[in-house]
């Protein structure tokens, strides 16, 4: 009955976010992977593409705005970009039209 206060619910994953052409080439709207501790934002990328190894996911991933939570970190290095569990990472393809 208290499942959602529990304190470890999500707490042990990160959570994607696919948007658009990322949703399309991953063929689903997000994943979840499993983390021990903190990880960094390239080592989730690589997982990412670990898990939908096609040229177009990598095309797509390459191209995507990052968010983490609601913060972009768009200029920042990937490898310096620290991952706690419980994060949500957005990817988000550049948009057409207006």
């Amino acid at each position: 009955m208290d499942a959602a206060a529990g304190p470890d619910q999500g707490s042990e994953t990160v959570t994607v976010r696919y948007w658009a052409g990322a949703r399309a080439a991953a063929g689903t709207a997000e994943d979840v992977f499993p983390v021990t501790g903190e990880t960094t934002l390239d080592v989730l990328v690589r997982r990412v593409l670990e898990r939908h190894p096609d040229e177009r996911m990598e095309r797509t991933v390459a191209v995507c705005s990052v968010l983490v939570g609601d913060r972009p970190v768009r200029s920042q290095d990937p490898a310096t970009v620290v991952l706690a569990p419980g994060a949500v990472v957005e990817l988000l393809p550049p948009f057409a039209g207006g």
